[in-house]
């Protein structure tokens, strides 16, 4: 039998809480409301970083991005031809359908970059302002925001499980019969269309591991259904994932690199024309209990402040683009030239040490401190600083209030940055973009056009 090796990021829970969820047809659109779990905060109270979740989720990104140089390099992944998006795309249901004004851009190189096509398809869905969803519930480590979740169905007839949206994988896996999982999971007796395909994989993460078998099944978010989808169906978890409130994880990135060498959810809804066009969107809350969502086939112009700036994707692999620099008051602090992968399954951000050394070396008093292990830096808490990333020309700020980690200690003048080294023995030439940056930034991941990354001004910035 065949045997699969899936990396998937590592997600950190200490408790565990649920909520219904609204998915809202516009058109051929879906909104689906993510789960984003964290405890209630005050804003207001001085901030101490814990360095447990931040160094779970480094060891994570290592394992999960081991590979990475391999893939990039095109090494072990699947042929473009095999998957839809090499398909010329366009509306695939009825125009009419949609009723939303088509988004203007403002002039400029991202005019030029887009197809007539794209243009047509790049329709947001009309979502009056404050359109409410149920409660959601957010998880925190201090103020790190650490996952997003949002509910989809399996099987016949349907059984609805969290997964965790994640832009750095490509595989969907739930638990399904499995013993010593605490998380609800999929019952694959009670699904009159599940079927085996007698394949074993295993996933392994920075902390613990999951393992189970390849299997095909209905899979739904919202109206939008695939008949035979693949999943992993977990069947053992490691002691790290008994508390976790998630029961799984959908990768969306590109099926070149999903370990069951199959398309994934959104490109199987590509190749059956189920949506209205070729992108899903994705916006997170910033400690906020409401307003998480990812729209498949949609833009929701109510969480973006602003027009869309495109980037070219490098490689159909990951969500990657070329970071042109990481930047420290409008100053380059190093002309990186770098593979930077859109990653919303990651919360913090990662560069390459010299990057890291490079910028942190630009901020007065910064240091790197070694008790936390390696990867980490300190900053004077009152330092006045403005932090952007460069991408296709354009400087993308990040919210000081993500990047700050919080203080060493009670009374501390030191701050932990929220922007680590990936250290040595990770490749020289790749970036880790998580939701740190995301939260400023309302992101789109349109398959048309050659492939691109849309960031819009979020809402959040207000």
């Amino acid at each position: 039998m065949l045997s699969i090796l899936l990396f998937v990021p590592t997600f950190f829970f200490l408790g565990v809480a649920g909520s219904p969820f609204t998915a809202e047809r516009t058109g051929a659109g879906h909104r689906v409301a993510i789960r984003s779990l964290r405890p209630a905060f005050d804003p207001h109270t001085p901030r101490i970083f814990d360095a447990r979740f931040a160094n779970e989720e480094l060891k994570s990104v290592l394992t999960k991005y081991a590979t990475a140089a391999q893939v990039l390099d095109g090494i072990g992944v699947s042929p473009e031809e095999t998957f839809p998006f090499v398909q010329e795309f366009q509306i695939f249901d009825d125009p009419a359908k949609i009723q939303p004004t088509v988004y203007n851009e403002t002039a400029s190189d991202s005019e030029k970059d887009t197809s007539k096509k794209a243009q047509a398809a790049f329709l947001p869905v009309n979502v009056p302002a404050g359109v409410a969803t149920m409660p959601l519930i957010d998880y925190m480590s201090g103020t790190l925001d650490l996952a997003y979740y949002g509910p989809m169905s399996f099987g016949t007839p349907p059984q609805e499980l969290d997964v965790d949206i994640d832009t750095g994988s490509s595989d969907l896996w739930i638990p399904a019969n499995c013993r010593n999982c605490n998380s609800k999971q999929f019952r694959t007796s009670v699904s009159s269309t599940y079927r085996d395909q007698h394949k074993k994989f295993s996933v392994k993460y920075g902390s613990g591991d999951v393992s189970g078998k390849l299997a095909m099944d209905v899979v739904s978010v919202g109206s939008l259904t695939i008949e035979s989808q693949s999943i992993g169906a977990v069947t053992s978890e490691s002691q790290d994932f008994q508390d976790y409130p998630n029961s799984g994880l959908l990768g969306l990135a590109f099926g070149t690199i999903a370990s069951s060498k199959k398309p994934t959810f959104f490109e199987n809804l590509l190749a059956e024309r189920r949506i209205a066009a070729p992108f899903f969107s994705v916006h997170l809350t910033r400690n906020q209990e409401k307003g998480s969502e990812v729209c498949f086939g949609c833009y929701d112009a109510s969480k973006a402040m602003g027009p869309v700036t495109w980037i070219p994707v490098k490689s159909k692999t990951y969500w990657s683009v070329v970071m042109d620099s990481l930047n420290l008051n409008k100053t380059r602090s190093t002309p990186s030239n770098i593979i930077a992968a859109i990653d919303t399954g990651t919360t913090l951000i990662y560069v390459p040490d010299r990057i890291a050394r490079a910028f942190y070396g630009m901020i007065p008093g910064a240091k790197p401190v070694s008790q936390y292990g390696p990867g980490f830096f300190t900053f004077p808490c009152a330092s006045n600083i403005e932090i952007s990333f460069s991408f296709a020309g354009q400087e993308f700020p990040v919210d000081m209030f993500d990047f700050n980690l919080g203080m060493t200690a009670v009374g501390s003048r030191d701050c932990v940055g929220g922007i680590l080294s990936l250290g040595d023995g990770f490749p020289a030439d790749l970036a880790i973009i998580g939701d740190e940056f995301l939260k400023s930034w309302y992101s789109v991941y349109d398959y048309s056009n050659g492939a691109r990354v849309g960031l819009a001004p979020s809402i959040n910035n207000k």
